[in-house]
């Protein structure tokens, strides 16, 4: 890893450390030190930093936000490339948006809404990156990513840049081939907007918001939905009937809000969250036989 430091400082790729804790990059304040942490300082310094890491021939894995992921707390072995404010860059062009992957998608669902651009409502109030929404498909209220994007600007393995089309980033409830197919990092997404009524953008925005501040627990280090819904059922629905909201595994807790969210009440480790999932998902289970599969990306070293 020393080798690989050096190098990337050499190309001055951006931000460069070791041993770094994870738990200053999750919104859930979880997580053990990556190897080696890199924030590129623009496109090319990400190019650079991936061919780099091609060359050493070390795992790796790209991160924005943070939002939706449960690290380990014995961290991540390789490196961990955070895409942060270099690569928020953004250009508009009638309605076709083109923004960077680090930019944050509830300022930029904002800022679109205040343009009279309808398209990204449902994004009000979903933590994370453009990057890390494309990925996963992230959506609320009826809709999700894949009904705006259009491409997406992917940096591989190699180092090699491609725009993918919607139909090649092969969408689906929460996942993208990106996620085991072809992994690769979201560089840039391009999305189709349409003019709309700005009062009643900025209103449904508003009133999106406006739920997700009295339903879900924002105000705590959480990551997110914790289980995707087993559609036509809700998680946090089933939950809530089992009686397991407020239930508490060492610093981590259901939140009493929403039973999909799991919140760190204080000092949580990766491995009380871990314990509480598979608590839900055994009660769930013998309660009402359906089988809950995680939504939060849970990574790192076991």
């Amino acid at each position: 890893m020393n080798e690989l430091m050096r190098e990337l400082n050499e190309n001055n790729v951006g931000m460069v450390k070791l041993n770094e804790p994870l738990a200053r990059h999750t919104t859930m304040k979880i997580g053990g030190p990556t190897d080696l942490f890199i924030e590129p300082s623009s496109i090319e310094g990400l190019e650079k930093t991936m061919k780099l890491i091609s060359k050493a021939q070390v795992n790796w894995r790209a991160i924005g936000r943070g939002s939706n992921l449960l690290v380990s707390d014995k961290g991540i072995e390789g490196v961990v490339i955070k895409l942060g404010n270099s690569l928020n860059q953004m250009n508009l062009d009638g309605t076709v948006l083109t923004v960077g992957a680090g930019y944050s998608l509830v300022a930029l669902a904002m800022l679109i809404s205040r343009k009279g651009l309808s398209g990204l409502e449902f994004a009000s109030g979903i933590p994370g990156s453009v990057g890390g929404a494309v990925y996963m498909n992230a959506g609320a209220h009826g809709s999700d990513i894949s009904n705006i994007l259009t491409e997406a600007h992917i940096l591989f393995n190699d180092g090699t840049l491609e725009w993918l089309s919607n139909e090649e980033m092969e969408f689906s409830y929460r996942t993208s081939v990106l996620q085991k197919k072809r992994p690769g990092i979201v560089v840039e997404a391009r999305f189709q907007l349409k003019e709309g009524d700005k009062e009643q953008i900025v209103d449904v925005m508003q009133k999106n918001k406006d739920y997700r501040k009295v339903t879900q627990p924002y105000d705590s280090p959480c990551a997110g939905s914790i289980f995707r819904n087993p559609l036509p059922q809700y998680a946090g629905k089933l939950i809530q009937d089992a009686g397991l909201k407020g239930h508490r595994i060492g610093g981590a807790q259901i939140s009493d809000m929403h039973g999909n969210f799991i919140v760190n009440a204080g000092n949580a480790k990766a491995e009380d969250v871990l314990q509480l999932i598979q608590y839900v998902k055994k009660t769930i289970f013998e309660k009402y036989n359906v089988h809950l599969e995680t939504e939060v990306e849970i990574i790192g070293k076991i």
